[in-house]
């Protein structure tokens, strides 16, 4: 390698995502490489080897770099100027140096008080500036230490962030560490930086981590739990290394609260708390004796002759248990035995309160019951400040009734924050499809207190006249029981497949049907009005793939950001990827792009009406939506569903995911693909088993 130094002059490109920079020095040479954001003015020594650019010719590329301060006055007024200070532009620069001269910055780093002395700078701008300082120091050295290991601009600045100034110390003392304080740093991220910081494969904070990595990736897989076998076996093929040898390791992790064992089986600590709490919760609700209103027979009575036997039943056990679940699928009149049982306890005055895990599901909720319903972190007064609800044990829920929809969607940790909530004078009725794809997060809810027998179920199963004109619905429930659904119609119909075998053609066909044909028949909007349901994220029919296509074809607005291969545009259809609580968007929301603030580095999205800013390096978080997968469809329901199906899905095809994509379109169902990937989802009905312990323990 060959070293090289200069000043800082100009830059010409600067990717906040990886740290790619391509500047200028002073003598005109081009640099390139990953480091963080210089400023014009600043001095360095660069080493690197120099290359030949077939369009930009001689570059230095850039392995190493160290900053020093700048020691011409020109260099040193460039400096300070670049606007790296707040309080000091180039006007100010030049009246600093021009009273200091080449001895500026070491008055700065000594004596920094006398730049009172300059005009222009009085008692609250030298403390804004003596601010500054201070930060871009620490910043500086804080950046370089972590992306001369390897982090990147993104993933260093929200390092700088959590930690501060004792980053450098903290991560040489356990880089595992940022697994679990940097949300998008995981196992393979932190080991690379324990790695190039000298940590040996059989570390024990590099096994420990390797432990509660698999655990992680067992609760993204929807587990609570691992057998502690499975998990060493697991754990010692990632790490490979040994980490059954000892059982120091997990001692420690136990005595530490990260981990709980029970019955050989090992937890993240707050799941095995979660279940276990959930179980009390529910039997202390179920232990209470509901009080019987006057002439409650009577009131039942009149209802007999607007509801089935089977919605009857629901209503009455409604106010004769403090809590039932209702199950059924599409069709078979859950809505209205919902508002039987609402109208219920309305006619005694009761107060209620309806919830859903999603704010589509909240959305769609309200306009079938025609009562307002709220997302259950609504509901409980999610305070991201304190990272706690607000309606707890401590202080809960004041109603009568709670009605919570879509409760297969609601995973663990949610339906412990839910359960511990509901006071004594609660009635809380769950309502589902046990048919449909778990929950996104770790459980099996719904299916867990269904099988407890604990709490009363009643399952509703006739289809309703006015469902059985809807070929979805149908097929839906002939695809539920392992059946074909019907392909070939006579007129019209709300249930479409079309044939094609080459997966390549399939992308144009979805884009046609979109752009042109759809609208023009149904009067469609193609973005806001369809959803694309892909079982893949990769291959020539998976999300990726789609919303490429879909964003440069639907989409004629003008780009407002691009970094590497995330490109956005404006009117964007977006999703968000994770629970953020400080912005009140959850996993699953789907927004459109609004524009950016370039100057701020602010992205602004619009989730139904409500404006969130998203910084530049939070832009991980959120992803183009014209195509999602069936997992992150659910809780959502739209005009129109087009899903391609094909072969190379056959890992993913079962019959849960086809059955929940296709109740997701409530006026027309498209599928596309071969009817064979079709036979092979309908017949497959392997669920994957989940590792919950919800009332087995």
């Amino acid at each position: 390698m060959e070293s090289i130094t200069g000043i800082v002059d100009i830059y010409l490109f600067y990717s906040d995502s990886n740290g790619y920079s391509v500047f200028k020095l002073e003598d005109g040479t081009s640099c390139v490489g990953n480091l963080p954001k210089l400023n014009e003015g600043d001095r360095v020594e660069l080493s690197g080897n120099w290359v030949e650019h077939p369009r930009y010719g001689k570059q230095f590329k850039i392995e190493n770099a160290n900053i020093s301060y700048p020691v011409t006055e020109s260099g040193i007024i460039k400096y300070l100027g670049s606007g790296m200070i707040h309080g000091i532009g180039p006007v100010t620069a030049q009246r600093i140096v021009s009273k200091f001269g080449e001895a500026t910055l070491d008055i700065f780093d000594n004596n920094i008080e006398r730049l009172i002395e300059v005009e222009g700078i009085g008692k609250k701008k030298l403390d804004a500036i003596i601010e500054g300082w201070q930060e871009q120091k620490s910043a500086r050295s804080v950046m370089l230490f972590l992306q001369s290991n390897g982090i990147s601009a993104t993933y260093s600045l929200k390092i700088y962030k959590e930690y501060g100034d004792a980053a450098p110390d903290l991560i040489q003392k356990n880089p595992y560490r940022l697994i679990s304080d940097i949300w998008g740093i995981g196992f393979k991220i932190a080991d690379g930086i324990g790695k190039s910081l000298g940590f040996t494969g059989d570390d024990p904070f590099r096994l420990k981590a390797g432990i509660i990595h698999t655990l992680q990736q067992a609760v993204k897989d929807g587990h609570t739990f691992l057998p502690k076998d499975l998990l060493i076996k697991e754990a010692s093929y990632i790490l490979q290394a040994d980490v059954g040898y000892s059982d120091t390791l997990f001692e420690d992790l136990e005595e530490n609260g990260e981990i709980h064992t029970h019955n050989s089986n090992v937890y993240i600590s707050g799941f095995y708390r979660a279940e276990r709490e959930i179980e009390s919760s529910i039997n202390a609700l179920l232990s209470v004796t509901p009080q019987k209103p006057p002439k409650l027979d009577k009131v039942l009575n009149s209802f007999e002759e607007n509801y089935s036997n089977e919605q009857l039943e629901a209503i009455r056990t409604s106010y004769a248990e403090k809590m039932l679940i209702i199950t059924g699928g599409p069709g078979t009149g859950k809505t209205t035995t919902l508002k039987g049982i609402i109208e219920l306890f309305q006619t005694f005055d009761k107060k209620i309160m309806l919830a859903a895990p999603t704010g589509r599901a909240a959305k769609r909720m309200t306009e079938v019951i025609g009562l307002e319903a709220k997302t259950i972190h609504r509901l409980l007064e999610y305070n991201p400040k304190e990272n706690a609800f607000v309606i707890n044990e401590d202080n809960p829920l004041e109603t009568d009734l709670l009605i919570v929809d879509e409760i297969s969607m609601i995973d663990t940790l949610l339906m412990h924050n839910l359960i511990i909530a509901i006071s004594s004078n609660t009635t809380l009725i769950l309502v589902g499809d046990i048919d449909q794809l778990p929950s996104v997060g770790a459980g099996n809810v719904l299916k867990d207190l269904i099988a407890s027998k604990q709490i009363p179920v009643i399952e509703l199963n006739t289809i309703f006249r006015q469902a059985k004109d809807s070929d979805i619905i149908i097929n839906a429930h002939r695809i539920n029981k392992g059946e074909m659904p019907a392909l070939s119609f006579i007129g019209e119909t709300d249930f479409v497949f079309l044939d094609e075998s080459n997966n390549k053609n399939i992308p144009q066909k979805i884009l046609r049907l979109c752009s042109d044909e759809l609208p023009r028949k149904f009067d469609f909007n193609p973005v806001e009005d369809i959803q694309i349901l892909s079982p893949i994220y990769k291959g020539d029919v998976g999300v990726t793939t789609l919303n490429k296509l879909f964003q440069n074809e639907l989409n004629e607005s003008a780009t407002v950001y691009s970094q590497g291969d995330k490109i956005f545009k404006a009117n964007d259809k977006v999703m968000q990827l994770r629970n953020n609580y400080d912005k009140n968007v959850f996993n699953g929301d789907i927004g459109f792009v609004v524009g950016t603030n370039n100057e701020s580095k602010i992205m602004y999205v619009s989730f139904e009406g409500k404006m969130v800013n998203y910084k530049f390096e939070e832009l991980d978080e959120i992803t183009l939506a014209y195509a999602v997968t069936v997992h992150k469809s659910q809780g959502s329901e739209f005009p129109c569903i087009i899903m391609p199906l094909t072969t190379s899905h056959y890992m993913m095809l079962q019959r849960n995911l086809l059955y929940t994509a296709i109740t997701r379109a409530t006026k027309l169902l498209i599928l596309i693909g071969t009817k064979r990937a079709l036979a092979m989802g309908v017949n497959n009905n392997k669920v994957r088993n989940r590792f919950t312990s919800l009332f087995k323990v």
